[in-house]
């Protein structure tokens, strides 16, 4: 038996994450989709598609090597939602990243979008890992300014 339009749009999705084919995610999404982060800890507003693609995009140049495995999914046809159990794992300047996901994800009648998104992440991971983040990209781009300092200085 085919999967349905709904589990064919959640497993592309994922291989577009995999790819980090940041118009791929998007246009999996109705233009009235929105994103909803959890838990509500993390105090993030939920983001429209212009500001999901501004985030997405931001960390296309963070991460390398960006993998998702779906770990679990459960499917609600008669209601067109999907449910992602999901680890991530990347390489970035502080090192590996690791997390874990929950995605449940609602669609049109077609099943072929996305209208909205409700995403739960590790929260003690974020919390231990961004910060770790930060002060590696900053360092990463004070080495750089200097070498392109010392570079100019050179001619």
């Amino acid at each position: 038996m085919p999967h349905s339009a709904q589990r064919q749009t959640a497993l592309a999705l994922v291989e577009s994450f995999n790819r980090m084919d940041v118009p791929a995610i998007v246009d999996a999404r109705t233009p009235g989709c929105l994103r909803h982060l959890y838990p509500t800890a993390m105090a993030q507003a939920p983001q429209d598609t212009a500001a999901y693609s501004k985030s997405l995009t931001s960390l296309h140049a963070i991460f390398e090597n960006f993998t998702l495995t779906v770990d679990e999914l459960i499917e609600d046809t008669a209601n067109n939602r999907i449910c992602m159990w999901l680890s991530a794992r990347a390489d970035t300047a502080a090192g590996e990243y690791i997390n874990e996901y929950v995605w449940l994800l609602d669609f049109d009648e077609s099943g072929k979008k996305i209208t909205r998104t409700k995403e739960f992440s590790d929260s003690v991971m974020a919390r231990d890992f961004f910060p770790k983040l930060r002060t590696a990209m900053k360092e990463e781009q004070r080495s750089r300014k200097m070498l392109n300092g010392t570079h100019t200085n050179a001619r």
